[in-house]
């Protein structure tokens, strides 16, 4: 780099300490630009001080256009997406379908967007404390709730405490650990600081769209209720939602940012893509939010628009460690020994997915350390593994899981690839309504069964897969997995800040939970969208939102 020390010494006041040391990774080549752009916006350095000091250490700080030949705004636009498995209530919303109906007219006070980068939403700036154990989030001005009231920060507060933290929420299972009640503190009218219980380098990705329970209400709202008004402070407000059946909007006029270019939108729920994909090529629809490559073959012909994102999406086969015969890590292993990734990704997603090696850590996570060795088929290892623990004829055991996307084909290829040594696998296949339950141990499928094979939404940071699934008291700990060593990793990578360390603790979890095995990670899918060549526009995120502010129709 051909780099102006003096104007990066400029650039460097008003900084803080986590700030100025990511800028010192990057000046020093230990970032790369996109690295430097999605860490930097982690902590709250502005998008103009980033082109700054990519300018001064050399480099055009230009980014490329993405804009596209709009049609006509003003349209209607029609979408299909999974129905949801319940009410919508933002604390409770645990579904791709409920949780696309509370992002249509709720906001977040950050954003996540395609790339993994973070970007201001109802938060203007946010910055840590030095040790990252406190986060200030300064809330933007001149906000308005659906009903005309302002946002301050004592809906932010009030937001953070009920749907956050409450004893029911959904967005527990990212705050466990985290934060409690007690650190959602209000500063001012303008100004909420989240005091945590340890330090969190990446805590601003649980305030963005990937924590999607977390839209902002207003002080004092019964979100019980939430579903009659579908209040928030977005670009659409609700025009009429029916349980099961669908839900249309209305651009919201007096929205605080650009007005949304279609005048409405109208969902139409689908139980799964079977009877979606023929109403996107009839045309009843315009746009499909989601859809697998089994069954979806059709969509990659030319006809269609098709968006592909790289995800840490993924499915979680989870074997019970506190039930036979899954209590010996040994026979976890010769599971995950059974599976020919490379064909599994062929036959269910044409190789739009990226293996996965029985760990959360994604190719697409910046931290994950792919030095570590891909677990592969080996049968043979696999036999002498499970004659060692004790069953040299096998088992007979059940796996439950949801009838959703590729997940029963999946399932089936589980159960086939299995029996090479002696294992039979009794499959279940349920709605995801009777799978998921109340999704709390006792009273859940996907929790309580001996093998449970189950969704996880794409997130850009691996925080909530680290957490939630796999910590000793993880809130969907479906494996029963307890592991002392895991915890102790895994609370070390949360802490810290540095891309760097947290790579080199990650090789170390990887390590361990390809020893341990809890949990079967066979791949990471792209998340496919699909619209008519007649619409531009549609932004899906690979986490299952579809955001439409933009889309036009000609």
């Amino acid at each position: 780099m051909n780099i102006d020390h003096d104007r990066l010494d400029q650039i460097r006041e008003g900084q803080g300490e986590i700030a100025n040391h990511i800028i010192d990774e990057y000046v020093a080549g230990r970032l790369s630009r996109r690295d430097l752009l999605r860490r930097g916006a982690l902590v709250g350095i502005s998008l103009p001080v980033l082109g700054a000091v990519i300018t001064a250490c050399g480099s055009s700080s230009s980014s490329p256009s993405t804009s596209s030949s709009p049609g006509a705004a003003g349209a209607t636009i029609k979408v299909g997406i999974v129905v949801p498995t319940g009410a919508i209530n933002p604390v409770t919303v645990a579904d791709q379908g409920g949780l696309d109906m509370l992002a249509q007219t709720g906001e977040y006070l950050t954003f996540s967007d395609q790339t993994l980068t973070l970007k201001p939403a109802l938060a203007e700036s946010w910055t840590p404390n030095s040790t990252a154990d406190v986060w200030t989030f300064k809330i933007r001005q001149g906000v308005k709730f659906h009903n005309g009231s302002p946002l301050t920060a004592d809906d932010v507060v009030y937001s953070y405490k009920t749907i956050g933290l409450g004893s029911t929420a959904n967005a527990l299972s990212a705050f466990h650990g985290v934060l409690t009640p007690a650190g959602v503190q209000k500063v001012d009218s303008s100004t909420v600081a989240f005091h945590l219980e340890a330090p969190n380098g990446n805590f601003p990705y649980l305030t963005s769209s990937d924590n999607y329970n977390m839209i902002i209400i207003p002080n004092n709202y019964d979100p019980t209720k939430w579903q009659s008004t579908f209040i928030g402070t977005g670009p659409f407000v609700l025009k009429s939602y029916t349980p099961t059946v669908g839900a249309s909007f209305a651009r919201n006029e007096q929205y605080w940012g650009t007005k949304a270019l279609p005048a409405a939108t109208e969902f139409t729920f689908y139980k799964n893509q079977t009877p979606a994909i023929p109403a996107l090529t009839s045309g009843s629809i315009d746009v499909l939010g989601q859809f697998a490559v089994t069954g979806g073959e059709q969509l990659l012909t030319g006809g269609f628009t098709v968006n592909k994102l790289k995800s840490s999406a993924h499915r979680e086969l989870s074997m019970r460690n506190d039930q036979a015969p899954f209590t010996d890590p040994r026979v976890r292993q010769a599971i995950a020994l059974t599976l020919a990734r490379p064909d599994i990704i062929k036959a269910l997603f044409k190789g739009y997915a990226d293996l996965g090696n029985d760990s959360p850590f994604a190719p697409v996570f910046p931290s994950t350390d792919t030095s570590i060795p891909q677990r592969a088929l080996n049968i043979a290892k696999a036999k002498s593994l499970l004659s060692a623990a004790g069953h040299p004829n096998g088992f007979t055991t059940s796996l439950v899981t949801e009838d959703f996307l590729e997940i029963p084909q999946f399932a089936q290829i589980v159960a086939q690839s299995a029996k090479a040594i002696g294992v039979t696998i009794n499959l279940k296949v349920e709605s995801s309504a009777a799978y998921y339950g109340k999704a709390t141990f006792g009273n859940s499928d996907w929790l309580d069964a001996t093998m449970s094979l189950v969704d996880y939404g794409h997130r850009s940071v691996p925080n909530v897969f680290m957490t939630a699934p796999l910590q000793s008291s993880g809130t969907w700990n479906a494996a029963h997995f307890k592991n002392s060593q895991y915890d102790k990793l895994s609370a070390q990578y949360i802490a810290t800040s540095d891309l760097t360390t947290q790579r080199s603790i990650a090789g170390q979890i990887q390590t361990l939970l390809l020893n341990e095995t809890p949990i079967i990670y066979a791949y990471f899918y792209n998340y496919l969208s699909a619209w008519a060549k007649t619409v531009t526009g549609p932004y899906p995120t690979a986490i299952g939102h579809i955001f439409l502010y933009n889309a036009t129709k000609s």
